[in-house]
């Protein structure tokens, strides 16, 4: 049975729709008096996982799910060796630096060697830094990132940002940005390649016009 591995939060709902369109039904999901992990397509085509978004690719990649759908930001920083099969055009935002707005640096060349930079994003912040040959120390942080430089613990952050409100509400601007993100579709390289429980027609059925 083909196994779908869907990310929770903002990109679960345009995710289950995407599904529908592949014949596809999972927007139990969306019940708030769901608590299943997993369900099953009421034709008994294909299960859904539902997962951290940040653990999509690793259920890709070890073959608990023959695709995947998680944003392009989570897969630079895991760096799993999935497929990439589509953009699929939902789900933008953006990976910046940000500074407090009074802060004198204005673009990530001139923040301080040595400094300290705090992220959740920590190998998307390594490979910018590392880029522009800037020595910082990267300090994993996983809940609110932007009280790193409130509390003046950190210079900068290097994080997701979609409306930029967050920023603002904490006098926070963006200095740069290292790449724009949005949702991708996924697969098991073997398991597609095999075209193992007719993944390729399910495939075809949510990408196309996307």
């Amino acid at each position: 049975m083909l196994t779908i591995a869907l990310p929770k939060g903002a990109l679960l709902k345009d995710s289950i729709e995407l599904c529908q369109k592949a014949g596809l039904d999972f927007s139990l999901f969306l019940s708030s008096s769901n608590r299943q992990l997993q369900i099953e397509d009421p034709t008994g085509a294909a299960k859904a996982l539902l997962v951290r978004a940040q653990d999509v690719p690793v259920y890709v990649e070890y073959g608990q799910a023959h695709l995947g759908i998680a944003g392009y930001d989570v897969l630079k920083e895991k760096k799993a060796n999935i497929a990439h099969l589509a953009d699929l055009g939902f789900g933008y935002c953006r990976m910046s630096v940000a500074v407090p707005k009074d802060s004198p640096y204005r673009k990530s060349v001139d923040l301080p060697a040595h400094g300290i930079v705090a992220s959740k994003f920590v190998n998307c912040a390594k490979e910018h830094f590392r880029a522009l040959d800037l020595p910082v120390e990267i300090v994993p942080l996983y809940g609110s990132v932007e009280l790193g430089p409130i509390t003046g613990m950190s210079e900068a952050i290097v994080d997701l940002v979609s409306t930029g409100k967050t920023l603002r509400e904490n006098g926070l601007i963006e200095i740069d940005v290292l790449f724009e993100s949005s949702a991708y579709l996924v697969a098991n390289p073997l398991l597609y390649r095999l075209n193992r429980d007719n993944i390729g027609d399910f495939v075809e059925q949510m990408t196309v016009n996307n």
